[in-house]
């Protein structure tokens, strides 16, 4: 038997990207600066993100046709939801957490430049 599928990975990324915003607005950042972390970590540009979201894929469509998670990823380190994202064992739900990580520390007041690890 198939173990269960975190509820994570059947939700649409449609869902989740305008509360990506909301989150940051709150704290004086910007729609843009949300669509910039997910262009560099994902490699959409504009035109592919907006038809993902568009068409409402879950995020495991959405990490899967991803044209290319950034290289650096492995820089991003540290704490969100209660798990260390370096650890994260499960491929999709780690590249979700990484999400989460920037779009926080994007909330959190941190310098774009440190947010993509350049």
């Amino acid at each position: 038997m198939e173990a269960k599928k975190p509820r994570i990975f059947t939700m649409s990324f449609a869902s989740v990207y305008p509360l990506y915003i909301k989150k940051v607005e709150k704290k004086g950042r910007t729609k843009a600066e949300v669509d910039e972390i997910i262009f560099w970590l994902t490699g959409y540009d504009e035109v592919t993100l907006k038809k993902q979201i568009e068409t409402e894929v879950d995020f495991q469509t959405f990490f899967d046709e991803a044209p290319e998670i950034n290289p650096n990823v492995s820089m991003i380190k540290g704490v969100i939801c209660g798990y260390r994202v370096e650890e994260i064992e499960d491929e999709l739900m780690q590249k979700i957490r990484y999400m989460d990580k920037l779009v926080d520390e994007l909330a959190k007041g941190k310098a774009m430049e440190k947010i993509l690890r350049k």
